[in-house]
């Protein structure tokens, strides 16, 4: 029996998943359309970007590039979202904890998690589970946990699907193509509620999010993201395109060498629904925005040293100014970002030598005479052009910029900080495993990629 690839399964959800999104939300059309004409535009003006690129193995993922993103609510959802995710490649990367700017949800990040597997396809979905624990009201967050005890959110020839390819090691073409139609319809949008419009509002009044993830028969798929490199020639650019973007953009500044990830969005969708009546009579019309359109520039992978450096110019910014619900003090918190990050340095070849980013090595030249291939003369070898440290791709993500994203599309850009309330327990027990570390990723590529490279020159000295 020959199996499909997983890369390849993932692919083929991908795509698949793209259309149905494109189909669902127009705009999305039109925000892809955007991103790649100021992609095209940007490699034309640096043909060196474009190289580097290329030889780093990142051009050619650049126009299949997506993220998604959907809410859970059970823990059996979790399990079953994870086996699904599995079965395309991908697994639980990172946990994060969104009750840092006032969400009650916890989150990972599905994704391939090999160098040769995100440059196939790097195809990943930010996957966050409700925490009904932290609602106030604890009726009402009896009364939610009875609602989404009632939903199966998987079909039943997914979750065969799924226990096949489990069992069998993988999927046949036929199974596989099977699958991704079946897996399609857990993230369809479906206009029909399953709750009246009186339990909707007091779910809504609670939090909107909540009633995102309650009132409906599935986790519609609520954003599909496209990767840009340069994401203020988008924001500036959207309006010409008809879309409104959210007031700031999320992450740090704009800088010569990007770091980790940079996110805007155009504002959620206001869609008509239909509300079951009360005791059989006629259903009730209404509205409801949960889907919206973002998109992300990403930069290098930082180290636990970098990242302690990010934290603190963030929260310097933070502190200084605002962005307030209706967008209003976003120029000034952007002057504040900008203040806040000048200590951050802001050259590649800096980031390496003071182990602030991670990078990739790889050969490019002979080795020079009189240097020996070990890892002490790793700065010898770099001077000479006998290797290349390539930036790491950061593909994971940022709570507090996720957490700013959520805020924007449920009505409000207005920034706000929580105390902590992690809980990676019982979000790993829900989850049927341990999270990987992304950080352990990012070292390991590291690590690796200079031993293969060292070998590399070893092996054409002799």
């Amino acid at each position: 029996m020959t199996h499909l690839p997983a890369d390849e399964i993932r692919t083929l959800f991908s795509q698949a998943m793209s259309e149905m999104y494109r189909q669902e939300v127009p705009q999305y059309g039109n925000l892809i359309e955007l991103v790649r004409d100021v992609n095209e535009e940007v490699m034309s003006a640096d043909p060196a970007l474009k190289a580097r690129l290329e030889a780093a193995d990142e051009l050619s993922r650049l126009d299949v590039e997506r993220h998604g993103a959907i809410r859970l609510g059970t823990a059996e959802e979790l399990f079953n979202i994870r086996r699904m995710f599995a079965t395309m490649g991908m697994a639980p990367v990172g946990y994060y904890d969104l009750s840092v700017a006032g969400l009650p949800v916890h989150s990972t990040a599905f994704r391939p998690t090999t160098t040769e597997a995100l440059s196939r396809n790097p195809f990943r979905v930010f996957t966050s589970l409700i925490r009904l624990e932290l609602l106030e009201d604890r009726a009402l967050a009896a009364e939610a946990e009875e609602i989404l005890s009632r939903r199966a959110i998987v079909t039943p020839r997914c979750l065969e699907l799924i226990a096949e390819g489990e069992a069998q090691g993988g999927l046949t073409r036929a199974q596989a193509e099977e699958f991704v139609a079946e897996a399609l319809e857990t993230f369809r949008w479906h206009s029909d509620a399953t709750v009246t419009a009186g339990t909707y509002a007091r779910l809504a009044a609670e939090h909107r999010l909540i009633a995102d993830v309650v009132c409906f028969r599935g986790p519609h798929i609520n954003h599909l993201t496209p990767r840009t490199l340069d994401i203020d020639a988008v924001q500036a650019r959207m309006p010409e395109r008809g879309i409104a973007p959210k007031a700031v953009i999320e992450g740090p500044p704009r800088r010569a060498v990007d770091i980790l990830l940079r996110q805007t969005s155009f504002k959620a969708l206001e869609e008509p629904i239909l509300f079951p009546g009360e005791g059989g009579s006629n259903g009730e019309e209404g509205t409801h925005t949960a889907r919206f359109g973002e998109i992300e520039q990403r930069g290098v992978a930082l180290t636990p040293r970098g990242r302690d450096l990010y934290d603190r110019c963030l929260a310097e910014a933070r502190s200084r100014a605002a962005v307030g619900a209706t967008g209003e003090g976003a120029e000034d918190y952007m002057d504040a970002l900008a203040a806040a990050f000048t200590g951050f340095p802001d050259d590649a070849d800096r980031l390496r030598r003071e182990g602030l980013a991670f990078f990739r090595y790889r050969v490019a030249g002979p080795l020079p005479e009189g240097v020996e291939p070990v890892a002490e003369a790793v700065e010898d070898l770099l001077a000479a052009g006998a290797l290349v440290a390539d930036p790491q791709t950061y593909e994971d993500f940022l709570p507090v910029s996720a957490a700013g994203i959520f805020q924007s599309n449920l009505g409000t850009d207005a920034q706000s900080n929580f105390d902590e309330t992690a809980n990676q327990d019982v979000f790993e027990t829900a989850l049927g495993c341990a999270v990987t570390s992304e950080t352990a990723l990012y070292r390991d590529v590291e690590e690796t990629s200079l031993t293969e490279a060292l070998a590399a020159l070893a092996g054409g000295a002799g």
